[in-house]
């Protein structure tokens, strides 16, 4: 997944913690020039350069970031990451917003990797889901692809994914899907909560089907039910110490809200050298 930065986007995270001027950073001369340091503590995949050198740039046009590791990369913990020089001011200012865009994009990269190692070589992919942080969907949905990971929907305008309350107000699965077949061209997928309700969503002919919360026993026999016809996807209880399980059942895909919900940031630190 490539992204594309949105200026706005960076100037309002900055604003965020700026408002109207850094009060400590005015005690450094204006003049002054720095170098820094950032530092992992932790084991990680790095991730969200872009955004990291975004912010600094935007508060100084001339500051210099020479990365010392590759986007995706595995990054042992004690490591430099890359080095950086420019305004001392700019460098303070924009040190806490250009960290905590690092550290989370970097611990969303890390998490969607853990999940692909943990199911490799059993043929099925591992899902984002739309739970993601306000604003930052985008980017954390390109570090879950720069963790191994694949994407689901970016939104609610580029996929039909109909579950419960949508099958409720639409009358069956059927009609459902006969609907939205009508109304788009997109891909058009159904929430299945039973084998009887998969077995009506097969005849209705999605492009996939959601299987939510099956058992591994159910997701086996709903396998064999489908045998290949239509995408299966498995949702709901799955874990990073069960989702191997899962994903041999057979299953084509497995969607985890985990990635980009329940991250924890990776521990930088951004060690910085004011010149006289």
């Amino acid at each position: 997944m490539t992204v594309t930065l949105n200026r706005v986007d960076i100037n309002a995270f900055l604003k965020e913690d700026i408002g109207s001027g850094d009060l400590t950073a005015a005690i450094i001369p204006e003049t002054a020039y720095a170098t820094a340091d950032v530092i992992t503590r932790e084991d990680m995949i790095l991730c969200g350069q872009a955004w990291f050198n975004a912010v600094l740039e935007e508060l100084d046009a001339e500051v210099t970031v020479k990365w010392l590791v590759n986007e995706g990369a595995v990054v042992k913990k004690d490591t430099i990451l890359c080095k950086v020089s420019g305004s001392a001011r700019a460098l303070l200012t924009g040190e806490r917003t250009a960290l905590n865009l690092l550290q989370l994009l970097s611990s969303t990269a890390t998490l969607a990797k853990d999940y692909a190692d943990a199911i490799a070589g059993t043929g099925c992919k591992v899902l984002d889901t739309r739970k993601t942080i306000p604003g930052l969907r985008n980017a954390q949905k390109y570090a879950v692809v720069c963790g191994g990971c694949y994407n689901h929907r970016i939104g609610l305008y580029d996929g039909v994914l109909i579950k419960e309350n949508h099958i409720l107000a639409a009358g069956s699965i059927t009609q459902a899907i006969q609907i939205a077949r009508k109304l788009t061209t997109v891909s058009v997928e159904v929430e299945v909560e039973s084998l009887s309700e998969l077995i009506e969503a097969l005849e209705a002919k999605p492009d996939r089907i959601m299987l939510d919360n099956f058992s591994i026993d159910d997701l086996r026999a709903a396998v064999a039910l489908n045998a290949g016809a239509i995408d299966l996807e498995a949702s709901g209880n799955i874990s990073l110490e069960n989702i191997r399980a899962y994903a041999e059942t057979g299953v084509d895909y497995i969607s985890i809200g985990a990635l980009t919900k329940n991250v924890k940031a990776i521990d930088l630190s951004m060690r910085i050298n004011v010149m006289s």
